[in-house]
């Protein structure tokens, strides 16, 4: 039977691509005939006893605060979620009851995609793939099967079973987030190179990625001498020699590190404290830092440095940056909004086919670009039942001069080609230095949208 009445819920981290996959599934909705039922702060909702919601399409038609072209999620996100051995199952599946809801849209990365999990026994539920750090799918079907499970119980470890993949072999090819994520980054990079080239020092720019190296690989876009991602050990002496060969020639460096980059022995190089963020991950303290006090140690006595910099001291070379939670903001570029609203279509298209369980993708071929597909969300999982993180396939990546491969820049080409759009420039131009917000507050859009929350 077809759907009258969906729900929809964001959660997990932000990207810049949530309201634009929103708007895809509140569009197709419309053209349906589907009443959208937006479920305030993700899987927190179900939990509530008045659960907060939004009706997103009023007479069939979208509601003015869901704007493609803004970052975060009207919403609003949190990283709640239902634990089913215990209660919070039987209030969610009573609050999904009283609700009405003949399916459920969860916009997200793996952790939504676990959260949903226990939701597929009580009605239809799909996955609409949103993260900046493109970590969500496979590299290969059947990749899952490549994890190694230690007898100890320890960390699983990847051999991949192909040595060389196709693109088009990618099952998921890139989320909506990431295109941003990575202009950003660029945009950062450009601007830091500067200043180490002025002052003659080397800069060490730290990027998303605990897992996967995918946004410090899109970083090559603004030409980072060196690119350390978390599936390479850092070898830190090869590294340092190589920055030495580079500060002789042309007096500065830039270093783009993955958050998540480790040490042979398997240890985060960032990760210091022992605390956790409320999604349960290790609380970063700063890889960037941590690289630069190993590369003080083995070069800031070195005749090249004190000679450049004269007068200074010696640890004063290196400076760090963490470009940090702007990489997740702001407006999406055109890449993000259009297929992140494609990607929304295709997911409502599942659940009004009574579909449940399955991811909707976006594929790539060489011979006809993108375009929109799904996945069953169980072939994600592997021998422990567990999602994993897609990492960068070896082949991406060249560890010896810690730069993309000839076979990185062909993924990552089709995915910037035309990633912003004359309108992101015509934005830029217009609103930036706009006289209007010199004499205006800025106004949240969780004003309106609290004026439209409704609670059973």
């Amino acid at each position: 039977m077809a759907c009258r009445r969906i729900g929809v819920l964001t959660a997990g981290g932000d990207t810049p691509a949530l309201n634009a996959t929103m708007y895809g599934i509140v569009e197709a909705a419309c053209r349906r005939g589907i009443e959208v039922i937006g479920l305030i702060r993700g899987y927190a909702s179900l939990l509530s006893d008045q659960v907060p919601t939004v009706l997103l399409n009023p007479l069939l038609s979208v509601i003015p605060e869901l704007d493609p072209c803004s970052g975060g999620t009207i919403l609003g996100s949190s990283r709640t979620y239902i634990d089913p051995d215990s209660d919070a199952l039987d209030r969610a599946r009573s609050a999904l009851s009283r609700l009405k809801l003949d399916g459920l849209i969860c916009i997200g990365g793996d952790g939504t995609l676990n959260g949903m999990q226990p939701l597929t026994d009580v009605l239809p539920v799909v996955l609409a793939p949103k993260t900046i750090d493109n970590d969500l799918g496979l590299n290969y079907a059947g990749e899952v099967h490549d994890w190694m499970m230690p007898p100890d119980g320890t960390e699983p470890i990847l051999r991949p079973s192909r040595e060389r993949i196709r693109l088009d072999d990618v099952i998921n090819y890139a989320t909506p987030g990431y295109a941003t994520a990575v202009f950003v980054v660029v945009q950062s990079i450009e601007r830091i190179r500067t200043t180490a080239e002025s002052h003659r020092r080397v800069a060490i720019v730290e990027v998303m990625g605990r897992r996967s190296g995918y946004i410090a690989l899109g970083s090559a876009y603004a030409q980072p001498d060196c690119i350390l991602v978390p599936e390479v050990p850092l070898d830190v002496d090869l590294l340092a020699e190589r920055i030495r060969q580079l500060y002789e020639i042309q007096h500065h460096a830039v270093i783009v590190v993955g958050e998540g980059v480790r040490l042979p022995d398997g240890r985060e190089l960032g990760a210091r404290q022992a605390t956790h963020d409320p999604a349960g991950n290790v609380r970063y303290s700063g890889a960037a830092d941590a690289l630069a006090e190993l590369l003080e140690q083995r070069l800031c006595g070195d005749e090249l440095f004190t000679r450049v910099r004269s007068g200074e001291p010696p640890g004063a070379v290196f400076f760090t940056r963490k470009i940090g939670h702007t990489q997740r903001g702001g407006r999406p570029v055109h890449f993000d909004r259009f297929y992140g609203a494609l990607i929304g279509g295709r997911a409502l298209d599942l659940i009004d086919s009574g579909q449940t369980n399955v991811i909707a993708t976006l594929q790539y071929s060489e011979s006809g670009g993108f375009d929109v597909s799904s996945y069953p969300a169980g072939r994600l999982r592997d021998a422990r039942g567990e999602i994993r993180a897609r990492i960068l396939h070896p082949s991406f990546y060249d560890a010896r001069r810690m730069q993309l491969t000839d076979f990185g820049r062909d993924y990552l080409e089709p995915i910037f080609s035309d990633a912003v759009g004359w309108d992101d420039v015509e934005f830029i131009r217009s609103r930036t230095f706009s006289a209007g917000s010199l004499t205006s507050r800025f106004h949240s859009v969780n004003v309106d949208i609290r004026r439209r929350i409704r609670y059973l």
